[in-house]
């Protein structure tokens, strides 16, 4: 399923799926589950990579300066204060969602 629109609207992303359905994602939430290696880790080679916890949160990290779409699969966020790595398909966009109303955390543990 492909979003057929995608805005921010106050503080979160705001996605209109092809059936009409609609998710709405904190930009906080979002960037907090960032899915690139250098904010969850990643395994190489069987050695596993966890990058240390944020220690300060700044503002700009939480605001969207661009939104591209890659591949007709996903989006990449670039965010204010830089970051732009993580790849959001659109599947973990879905996900997300889900994550947001339980206020879980997505589960990496099983990757790393």
């Amino acid at each position: 399923m492909k979003p057929k629109k995608i805005e921010i609207i106050e503080k979160n992303l705001v996605i209109k799926w092809e059936d009409e359905n609609i998710s709405n994602i904190s930009l906080i939430y979002l960037r907090n589950e960032c899915p690139c290696a250098g904010c969850k880790g990643e395994t190489v080679l069987l050695k596993a990579y966890k990058p240390p916890k944020i220690e300060k949160a700044t503002p700009n990290m939480f605001k969207i300066k661009n939104i591209k779409i890659v591949g007709g699969y996903a989006i990449q966020i670039l965010w204010l204060d830089g970051h732009n790595t993580g790849i959001y398909s659109w599947e973990y966009l879905k996900d997300l969602e889900k994550g947001q109303s339980k206020n879980s955390p997505q589960n990496y543990n099983e990757l790393l």
